[in-house]
């Protein structure tokens, strides 16, 4: 196993992270800066009232792309384990 194997294989793992949890992170930064706006103009400053939609809304992505999101995990996992023999050489 030389370097630049792991070094592939960690900004593999790194890039699939990354794509996985942008919509969800997304779709709750979106709702937040809603709920702050919404706070800042109607001079509410009750701090839990940002939870409820950003649960949700995190909820309804997940559900939305939650096969998906298992799918691509699932094929992520197979190529590792595919490559196992490679790398034992």
């Amino acid at each position: 196993m030389t370097l630049g194997t792991i070094v592939r294989l960690m900004r593999g793992g790194i890039l699939h992270v990354l794509m996985l949890t942008a919509p969800v992170l997304g779709a709750a930064l979106i709702i937040g800066l809603i709920v702050a706006i919404f706070q800042a103009t109607t001079s509410i400053q009750e701090q839990t009232l940002t939870f409820l939609p950003k649960l949700l809304v995190i909820l309804g992505v997940l559900f939305l792309i939650g096969g998906w999101m298992f799918s691509s995990v699932a094929e992520y996992t197979e190529q590792l384990f595919k490559m196992i023999p490679l790398i034992a050489r």
